[in-house]
């Protein structure tokens, strides 16, 4: 798979600026996005995904804008097909694993009834092993299980780049090795471009082939 992505985003605020450039061309890459802690990785993935706004930006994925704020474009954050991933497993607390995992499917806001089923559904819920927790509720699973709901669901909605944040920073070290086997398993099947951003170097080590060192924030002229 082919993928090319142009970066020009800034945000302007009363603290601090952010400025962040970059640019790829090739086959599907793997990039681990890494510094300090506030130097805005996890702002730049929210930048991405269309959760926050720049005051000016561009941003370019597979030839398709996605936002140019000089023309006027900002696709919404449900068009961008882009999966965002953090370490908090932000599960329906309503809704048993396999609804939570259908309304990935699901268009409006109506929930899924816990009698639908759907063969993409079931097929993720035994790729990750989750057959015997899917009438369960999110309070009722573990810390890994509830990540793995949250990252199947994030797949089902086939996104056309995954951005993780510190997704395996609230488990224990087998669990995150496990989960971390399992999202490269998942990726290496799916071939998803994957931006990653992480404090582990485990993680950086495992599931990204090229790294982006992000320097220190600072004012903007």
């Amino acid at each position: 798979m082919k993928l090319a992505w142009e970066l020009a985003l800034r945000l302007r605020g009363a603290r601090h600026g952010f400025d962040f450039q970059c640019h790829f061309h090739g086959e599907v890459q793997r990039l681990a996005v890494v510094g300090a802690s506030g130097v805005g990785k996890s702002l730049l993935l929210r930048l991405l995904a269309g959760l926050e706004k720049p005051e000016q930006g561009y941003f370019c994925l597979a030839d398709q804008v996605l936002l140019d704020t000089r023309q006027g474009i900002d696709v919404a954050t449900q068009r961008r097909q882009i999966g965002l991933l953090d370490q908090y497993a932000r599960l329906f607390p309503h809704l048993d694993v396999r609804q939570n995992l259908a309304f990935a499917l699901r268009r409006g806001w109506r929930n899924p009834p816990r009698s639908w089923r759907d063969e993409r559904v079931e097929a993720w819920l035994q790729r990750l092993q989750l057959q015997a927790q899917a009438d369960r509720y999110p309070h009722q699973l573990s810390g890994g299980q509830r990540q793995r709901v949250a990252l199947a669901r994030t797949l089902l909605a086939q996104p056309r780049l995954l951005l993780l944040d510190e997704p395996f920073s609230a488990l224990d070290p087998a669990l995150r090795q496990h989960l971390r086997s399992e999202v490269d398993e998942q990726l290496q099947r799916l071939r998803i471009p994957l931006i990653l951003v992480s404090h582990e170097p485990e993680d950086v080590q495992q599931l990204a082939t090229q790294v982006l060192y992000l320097p220190q924030i600072g004012a903007l002229a």
